[in-house]
């Protein structure tokens, strides 16, 4: 299983120690077993996943729309400001289906872990690389993950834990974190009734990230790309619009536009260095 290949990064969710392998199940010293599902991920959530979490239907949706391709370009960007300095395991919070993680392995190699609160997202990202395991746990709260043990973090449109950030990187490391400006897929917000994005959203993440991280570069990832109906749909459905938006519905408001249509990608890219860790 892929786990095996991030076991020696991983922590109990209780009490943090380390665990091993043992058959079907992970455990630490202390006799907290874990185990695993037989899709290869580990839960290490320890309660019922939220409400929020993405659904099998969410997961589906978002693999076949990154499958066509139209979030590629926004992946060539985060690996180029990634650079993978060192060959050390790279961690992906809030990864989905793991798709820019794997999409890294395969650029730079190495190894890497994908996080994720929703079991049906890490279901899915056990299984895109040899060399990524998947682990069921909340980014926020205590990462499963052991001190200073990772050399990159990538948060693609992901909630973001400053202080479990800088625990887990090295002093080395980097944080990279892929976030939405005002005029990301602004084509479809007002015509469908999207979730807006805050205008100071970028500051919000520099002010938040103040206390353990310093700047180190940043981009911004802009292309447009031309999307058919079933993109589009699966686009909205891929998300949290997912949770306001009856998928019938959803249908019937494509079938009206002029299609393809054109929507504007509009992603900033920031790569961050620890200044300390605890």
């Amino acid at each position: 299983m892929a786990i095996d290949q991030v076991l020696d990064l991983l922590s109990c969710p209780h009490c943090a120690a380390p665990l091993t392998r043992w058959h079907g199940s992970v455990a630490c010293a202390a006799g907290h077993t874990f185990d695993l599902a037989r899709q290869g991920y580990l839960n290490l959530l320890g309660r019922a996943a939220p409400a929020n979490a993405d659904t099998f239907e969410m997961v589906a949706a978002r693999e076949r729309f990154l499958s066509r391709g139209w979030y590629a370009t926004l992946a060539d960007e985060l690996v180029a400001i990634l650079r993978r300095p060192s060959p050390g395991p790279v961690v992906e919070v809030g990864a989905g289906t793991g798709y820019y993680l794997a999409y890294a392995l395969q650029r730079w190699g190495g190894r890497g872990l994908a996080v994720d609160v929703s079991p049906a997202a890490c279901r899915r990202a056990a299984q895109v690389h040899d060399q990524l395991g998947a682990v069921v746990a909340d980014v926020w709260g205590r990462l499963p993950i052991r001190d200073a043990s990772v050399e990159a973090i990538l948060c693609v449109f992901a909630p973001r834990n400053p202080g479990e950030f800088a625990r887990i990187l090295s002093p080395d490391g980097a944080l990279v974190i892929a976030s939405p400006l005002p005029d990301h897929l602004v084509e479809l917000r007002g015509r469908l009734g999207l979730l807006e994005i805050e205008p100071d959203k970028q500051r919000r993440i520099s002010g938040a990230l103040a206390d353990h991280f310093a700047a180190l570069e940043s981009v911004e990832c802009r292309y447009r790309i031309d999307l058919d109906a079933e993109s589009v749909i699966d686009l909205v459905s891929m998300g949290p619009n997912a949770f306001h938006h009856d998928h019938r519905r959803l249908a019937t408001q494509v079938a009206e536009f002029d299609l393809p249509i054109t929507v504007t990608v509009a992603v900033s890219i920031n790569a961050w260095q620890p200044v300390h860790h605890r």
